[in-house]
């Protein structure tokens, strides 16, 4: 028996500087004929009534129609098992499916780096740049301290910073949302130590836009307590969820961890898999642990190698080299 990975839980909240599907889960295979004549949309499921009129939807499961809310009514009890059903098939398959990658560095056109010192977030024009783009622009004139996208000075005081931020969230910008909400967790850029205000920040930018780093945090906070709330494991993988479906790798490592505390091995292997596509290195080496036990096959570990390497090839640079050479601080995986 392996020991089980370590879950990933950083101390402070850190600002953000070949696709394919898995295989369709068993329950969504296992939808019965009677559940997909069910979804007919011409058709009342309670009462049988056809016409264009049948628009009153399950809101849940969105599968079925019904003619009014009173048929509705009447129906919920002999459709709830087949709701929860559905329901519970269409989560798997999202939660399962390959999430978009990150934006291209809009100065190199290049796949940002999902690690976090990779790139750099400018809230002068709210762009991510990454991190060789940022250095080699750093390297021409080290004193001017221009944005290497839209040219604009640095702000030279902690209140012009801060400006700033204030200007990109009254915009809507959910990068600046979240970083403010580091900024109450760590206690930075001037900002006290309140981790209410954190996560009231963190949830704002999540259903603003569904910011992936943002649901991490608040599983965190969750998963660990300590953060102005208590532990509730359940909370934390929903919110864990919303970020890995989102794109964020270390709420998709940490599904991982936590499917292999519950024995669930084959689940635990195709969360680190979707998860070393884009560049998490502790869901390769968790694989390559359960490899040398036996709970994970060569091929599993064969096809996260290969998924890594796909990986490497898109986001390395030679300028991402030189930075990364010139300064620890600017690796970028």
């Amino acid at each position: 028996m392996s020991t089980p990975n370590k879950i990933c839980n950083d101390n402070s909240a850190s600002k953000s500087n070949d696709d394919g599907v898995c295989e369709m889960t068993d329950m969504l295979q296992n939808i019965s004929t009677a559940d997909v004549e069910e979804t007919n949309i011409s058709v009342c499921a309670n009462c049988g009534k056809e016409g264009s009129d049948i628009n009153n939807t399950c809101n849940k499961c969105n599968s079925v129609m019904y003619c009014n809310a009173a048929c509705k009514k009447k129906h919920k009890n002999k459709h709830k098992k087949q709701c929860e059903r559905i329901v519970a098939a269409l989560h798997e398959e999202a939660l399962f499916k390959q999430p978009p990658t990150l934006e291209d560095c809009p100065i190199c056109f290049q796949l940002l780096p999902s690690h976090e010192k990779g790139s750099i977030y400018k809230s002068c024009c709210g762009k991510t740049i990454c991190s060789g783009c940022w250095y080699a622009n750093v390297l021409i004139d080290i004193k001017k301290q221009l944005c290497a996208f839209c040219r604009t000075q640095a702000p030279k005081t902690e209140k012009e910073s801060r400006r700033r931020i204030i200007k990109r969230i009254e915009a809507g910008d959910a990068v600046a949302i979240y970083n403010l909400g580091c900024d109450y967790t760590n206690g930075t850029d001037g900002y006290p130590i309140d981790y209410i205000k954190a996560l009231e920040l963190f949830q704002r930018a999540g259903e603003l836009v569904g910011h992936a780093p943002s649901y991490y945090n608040i599983g965190n906070a969750y998963r660990f307590g300590g953060r102005g709330v208590e532990v509730d494991r359940k909370k934390a993988i929903n919110n864990w969820e919303l970020a890995a479906m989102g794109g964020d790798v270390q709420a998709r490592h940490n599904l991982g961890c936590e499917e292999e505390v519950q024995g669930n091995m084959n689940r635990a292997i195709k969360h680190w898999i979707i998860a070393v596509k884009s560049g998490n290195t502790c869901s390769l080496d968790a694989i390559k642990d359960l490899c040398t036990v036996g709970q994970a096959t060569k091929e599993d570990y064969s096809t996260a190698l290969q998924a890594y390497q796909a990986y490497l090839k898109e986001i390395k640079s030679a300028q991402r080299d030189r930075a990364a050479a010139d300064d620890y601080n600017f690796r970028y995986y």
